[in-house]
């Protein structure tokens, strides 16, 4: 059993121009992504190539109907919108009304920390060189999930799965744990309900956004379980596993222990060990529930009749990978599976004991702190706005504003990862999935890259009529141990072409 997996997040950034609180949400997106594609000429010419993009496939059998469908979910559309590719490997666009960065495959939890935070970085650049352009208005972006206005934008996760897991397992076991996880992976948030109405603070910026347990939706009666089936690798042996329900995580500790964990889970199910019975009765009412209590007391009623808390669930969950790890593998561990159940471990103890012991670690407890010792200064009531204002501020990106960064500055928060392997991930993909042939094609042959996308790259050679695509649907070939060297040797794009299909 082992965290590692092929797995990747993608963000959807919150927008703002000062001084125009009526300015369009996706003119401003597009004038941001378009910046950084000016500046950085890898990213100028190759677009991305949406023919193997399937939205509408559900997995549970069917497809659904392109005439029923909300707007929103037909991400196989070229709209025209602004959508770049970067060497890095990743993909920067305007998703509808907001920059989204999608970060690139990797295979262990670290990894996917290093290139979610190196998107930080890249709509930090790419908002300053929008901020610049002579007349414009500063753009200010940030790391939330809400307008606290009724408007949700999301944070979502991806894993690579067996096809071969039946759909219903995955649904019965991962239910209760995505409910309950958000003790560890909430990014906090000051009111209550979609709208914001009622001045509290509670655990998570999404939980009050969900309104089903199973559905292929992502913007409209949001899923606790989302159905999408586009596996973006070989149909017949994988299905993606599409999580809608996360935060935007800051907090390095936070994104960490969330797919860490969500990969344990993950292990376990495909190898059908879970026989426990931890289905929820009413699992959208104890998701809210969860989320609006700070002291993680809460009561879950369970199908069964048993009553726990969500860190107790939690623990349930711990236990059966602790289990899993001792009776099918011996007690053997890679180091970062050792450390994320540790972690794991720890947490859940002092979660348990007093949540505060756990500030300089997650997002929601570190800013559930920083908004009580405002209180306690300044005599502020939940319902007073400078909290709504501490709240958004917690979420800018920009290091001398955010006050996530301030907290980082002063030592409060630890972090797993230092700024020079962060600023690198910005540009070179990680070395050991298809996310490294896709970034060095960029880098190295940028003139004669049409079209990329997660299955494929397509190549304009000179003196060829026709696009020439190359398929890269196995996620985990295409690393620099497959063809690192075959790129430093080739020093033109029909080198490599010819290199890849003469056999």
């Amino acid at each position: 059993m082992s965290v590692r997996r092929v797995m990747g997040t993608e963000v959807e950034y919150g927008i703002s121009v000062q001084g125009q609180p009526q300015a369009n949400p996706m003119v401003a997106s597009s004038q941001v992504v378009n910046a950084y594609a000016t500046a950085t000429v890898h990213a100028r010419r190759a677009r991305w190539d949406f023919e193997e993009e399937s939205p509408l496939r559900d997995a549970r059998g069917f497809d659904m109907s392109r005439q029923v469908a909300d707007l929103s979910q037909l991400t196989d559309e070229d709209l025209g919108l602004a959508n770049v590719i970067l060497t890095n490997g990743a993909r920067l666009y305007v998703d509808h009304a907001h920059p989204e960065y999608s970060a690139p495959e990797a295979t262990n939890p670290l990894d996917v920390v290093r290139w979610d935070k190196a998107g930080e970085l890249v709509m930090l650049d790419a908002a300053n060189l929008a901020s610049a352009i002579p007349g414009a208005s500063p753009i200010v972006l940030y790391k939330n999930n809400t307008d606290n206005k009724g408007v949700s934008y999301g944070a979502h996760e991806n894993y690579l799965m067996r096809r071969s897991t039946p759909f219903a397992d995955i649904v019965r076991h991962l239910t209760p744990f995505f409910v309950s996880r958000q003790v560890v992976c909430g990014a906090g948030r000051v009111g209550v309900g979609q709208d914001g109405g009622s001045s509290e603070f509670q655990i998570s910026q999404r939980a009050d956004f969900f309104e089903v347990e199973v559905g292929l939706e992502t913007t409209l009666k949001r899923p606790i379980i989302n159905t999408r089936d586009e596996p973006h690798a070989d149909p017949e042996r994988y299905r993606r596993l599409h999580v809608i329900i996360g935060d935007a995580n800051l907090a390095e500790i936070s994104t960490y222990l969330k797919v860490g964990t969500t990969s344990l889970v993950l292990a376990m199910i495909e190898d059908g060990f879970i026989t426990t019975d931890l289905r929820i009765d009413g699992s959208v009412r104890a998701l809210r529930a969860v989320s609006h209590d700070p002291t993680c007391r809460t009561l879950i009623t369970l199908a069964d009749g048993r009553r726990l808390t969500a860190v107790q669930l939690q623990w349930e969950y711990l236990e059966l990978a602790r289990k899993y790890l001792l009776e099918r593998h011996g007690g053997e561990t890679d180091e970062q599976t050792a450390d994320v159940m540790a972690r794991w471990e720890s947490v859940l103890t002092r979660l348990e004991r007093d949540p505060m012991e756990c500030a300089s670690e997650l997002d929601w407890v570190a800013k559930l702190r920083l908004m009580e010792q405002y209180r306690a200064r300044d005599g502020l009531a939940w319902t007073d706005p400078k909290l709504h204002l501490i709240d958004l501020q917690y979420a800018d990106i920009r290091p001398q504003k955010g006050l996530y960064h301030r907290l980082v500055r002063m030592g409060r928060i630890e972090r797993l990862l230092d700024d020079a392997s962060v600023e690198s991930a910005m540009h070179d993909p990680p070395t050991d999935t298809r996310a490294y042939f896709r970034g060095r094609c960029l880098d190295k042959y940028s003139e004669h890259i049409a079209a990329a996308s997660w299955d494929s790259v397509i190549f304009d050679l000179p003196g060829r009529q026709s696009l020439q695509r190359i398929p890269t649907t196995d996620p985990l070939r295409g690393t620099r141990a497959h063809v690192g060297d075959l790129i430093d040797r080739c020093d033109t794009a029909e080198q490599i072409f010819r290199a890849l299909t003469s056999s």
